[in-house]
């Protein structure tokens, strides 16, 4: 096996994975998709079933009047029915007004499904087949035909399993594709059913797996190693039921580890961009521990592996995180050691000294003790670091805070918060509304501190999110809030934890606008240098 192998890429996130439960997409969404798929490098985008919904039938109109530098694409639909010849079959009929230039069909390689779904007789089914890729042929298409449930086809009858596919080759299917239809197929029997296959037709191999026993990636990776040489998935393993074989994964594994050339070599380390894209579009939360791609793929928090990877990345990671795209992350937590601080404190631009990193473990060690968790809250962790080593400038500090909720004679709510701020060496009071105690605090704030620092003006509370640590305290309860905060163009992130919500609030309402201020003066600090050097 060289680099010179190559593996069909088949792409049925538009059509298999809209199956799976809370994937909806629009014909407009599915072009999009579609864009970036050719853009990566995929071989075959399966856009849907036409003729079966009005979103597939508007999909497949606008695909004619687009143009598709690298992929083919292709319309999905089953054999005809056993009633109709193939010339009146509705099904068929579609498949060739899409005009696409490949058409997917599938067809049943199980006697259990011929006797008890289509309830028709083992030789009919052969000439359905026979018949409906024939009739495709004829009209000028491409055609890949998916022997649905062919694992399970096979093991109950082989002899009739592997008939389904000769009437399917003869008949004109340039690739059979071996579809582990109910997913419970495990790695060994496939590379077994399939290397008996390869032996027996002189025909292009495919695979479809499911992965409904946590093995479609591996049944993927087992097919192509017994000669098939088409891989069939979805990108981040969208699909029914437990979904399909995630491209994501089998992409690198394919290409890294084995060899085979499925993308161009330039396109891989857009990877992890287009499992984000497609769960985007899709409205779909990513998956964090998604192999690869996910946020965690290449995250390391044991002080341990983070001493290890500084040193040497191979030692805990497989691949370069870049290779796809994605990158190296370091965590700070009770498990943490000075390698795990220094890291993160390089990766913010900190130099850290040994004593402050160690007065930096034992801090954190001490917070999370108490609730405080920095993997979430960046800025509160920057923030920390950068105040043991006495660079943060005292911007304001708390003397007294109040807040207030009543209820008028109308029966309207009404929030009020008050603080007593000192700002410069001077006392300043404030007062302000707001929609909940919360918001009123925040508007507080940004009252007391707009005429000292006008550049708090674009900063904004974007997220609010309150956990509850101890709930067996009832409502003493220790909770923890995180704030995400936004200028408009960059987020960051801040933790507060107390029994008080409103103390652990004004911890990380406090933390947000220190980071904006803090990062304010850095770059007017870097501005007014740049200007000395440039009239110099």
């Amino acid at each position: 096996m060289t680099m010179t192998d190559t593996v069909e890429l088949f792409d049925t996130t538009l059509r298999d994975g809209t199956q799976g439960e809370h994937v909806t997409l629009s014909a407009r969404d599915k072009m999009r998709i579609a864009r970036r798929l050719d853009a990566f490098g995929i071989d075959v985008i399966e856009g849907g079933w036409p003729g079966s919904n009005p979103k597939d039938q508007a999909f497949f109109e606008q695909v004619k009047d687009a143009e598709w530098p690298h992929a083919s694409i292709c319309a999905f639909g089953s054999t005809r029915h056993a009633a109709n010849p193939s010339s009146d079959d509705d099904n068929l009929q579609a498949l060739i007004e899409a005009d696409t230039d490949v058409v997917s069909i599938f067809g049943k390689s199980w006697t259990l499904h011929v006797e008890q779904a289509l309830d028709v007789s083992l030789e009919t089914n052969l000439d359905l087949i026979r018949s409906s890729v024939a009739f495709l042929r004829e009209h000028g298409t491409r055609v890949i035909y998916d022997a649905e449930h062919f694992f399970d086809g096979y093991a109950d009858d082989p002899e009739y399993a592997l008939r389904t596919l000769r009437a399917a080759t003869e008949a004109g299917a340039d690739t059979l594709v071996l579809c582990d239809t109910n997913g419970g197929s495990l790695p060994y029997t496939v590379r077994e059913v399939t290397a008996t296959i390869h032996d027996e037709l002189d025909t292009t191999l495919g695979v479809h797996a499911h992965n409904d026993g946590g093995c479609a990636v591996a049944n993927s990776l087992a097919a192509v190693r017994a000669g098939a040489r088409h891989v069939q998935g979805t990108i981040n393993g969208l699909g029914e039921r437990c979904g399909n074989a995630d491209l994501c994964a089998v992409i690198p594994d394919l290409q890294l580890k084995m060899d085979f050339e499925c993308v161009p070599p330039d396109q891989l380390d857009a990877l992890v961009d287009l499992s984000r894209f497609t769960n985007e579009v899709a409205n779909l939360d990513p998956d964090d521990g998604a192999p690869y791609v996910g946020r965690s793929a290449f995250t390391h928090k044991g002080g341990v592996h983070v001493s290890a990877v500084m040193k040497e990345p191979s030692t805990y990671e497989h691949i370069e995180p870049d290779a796809v795209g994605n990158r190296r992350r370091a965590l700070v937590s009770d498990l943490s050691g000075r390698s795990n601080i220094r890291y993160k404190a390089e990766e913010l631009g900190i130099d850290l000294g040994s004593d402050a990193a160690a007065q930096a473990v034992e801090r954190i060690k001490e917070l999370e003790h108490l609730g405080y968790e920095f993997q979430g809250a960046e800025a509160s962790f920057e923030l920390l670091l950068r105040t043991i080593q006495d660079e943060v400038p005292d911007f304001f500090g708390l003397d007294r805070m109040r807040v207030w909720s009543g209820q008028d004679d109308d029966g309207e709510q009404t929030v009020e918060a008050s603080l007593a701020l000192t700002v410069q060496d001077q006392r300043t009071l404030a007062v302000a509304e707001g929609k909940g105690p919360v918001d009123a605090l925040s508007n507080a704030m940004r009252e007391a501190l707009h005429s000292f620092y006008p550049s708090l003006n674009a900063v904004r509370l974007s997220d609010y999110k309150v956990r509850v640590l101890t709930p067996q305290d009832g409502t003493a309860a220790t909770v923890r809030v995180l704030i995400e905060h936004s200028d408009g163009t960059s987020t960051w992130n801040t933790v507060g934890v107390s029994a008080n919500i409103l103390d652990a609030s004004w911890q990380a309402l406090a933390d947000g606008l220190r980071y904006a201020l803090f990062h304010s003066a850095v770059e007017a600090a870097s501005g007014q240098t740049q200007e000395s050097v440039a009239s110099a």
